[in-house]
């Protein structure tokens, strides 16, 4: 009787993550790029976003609905506070994902992640939050043919999001959970 030896067990090497790293940065720098833009066209060219404000806040193209009516802002002054507000978190968002980005190139890895986690969340709390839930449903902005930026936001927030998603995902190190 002969035997045949068992089969070598094969072993999957574990990579270092670079990729995933590699992808990750990537992804930050396109994102905070993105909404370095952004906020440098709303700094640069005030009024024409500044007009998409006041209408969405103000609620002056919708069904005009009495049922809804009531939650519009019509005071300029708010409106405004609420667009310089815009700026300064999409700013800051800016700042916080250049610093990731420059951190994912210098591969200062932990940190790299924990700053794009919180720039990308910023996004998603401006874009999901704030234009999605609070300007699409609350403002009803769903129901404008002229000022409805539901489809740019949501744009912004899958982006952010798949950023988020990759910068979070595991590198293969022990005890990388996160």
């Amino acid at each position: 009787m002969t035997t045949t030896p068992a089969p070598a067990a094969t072993t999957v090497p574990r990579t270092s993550g670079s990729a995933v790293h590699l992808a990750a940065g990537v992804l930050t720098g396109v994102v905070a790029l993105y909404i370095a833009l952004v906020a440098l066209g709303n700094i640069t060219d005030f009024g024409t976003n500044q007009q998409f404000v006041r209408h969405v806040l103000a609620m002056d193209t919708t069904f005009k609905d009495d049922d809804l009516m009531w939650r519009a802002i019509t005071s300029r002054a708010l409106q405004d506070t609420a667009y310089v507000a815009i700026i300064a978190w999409e700013s800051v968002a800016a700042l916080v994902l250049t610093a990731g980005a420059y951190l994912w190139a210098r591969r200062d890895r932990d940190r790299a992640r924990r700053f794009s986690a919180y720039g990308l969340l910023m996004l998603v709390l401006l874009f999901g939050a704030g234009f999605i839930a609070i300007g699409g449903e609350w403002f009803a902005m769903w129901q404008s043919k002229t000022w409805n930026g539901l489809d740019a936001a949501t744009r912004v927030l899958v982006l952010s999001g798949v950023a988020l998603v990759v910068n979070l995902l595991p590198d293969g190190r022990r005890g990388d959970a996160s």
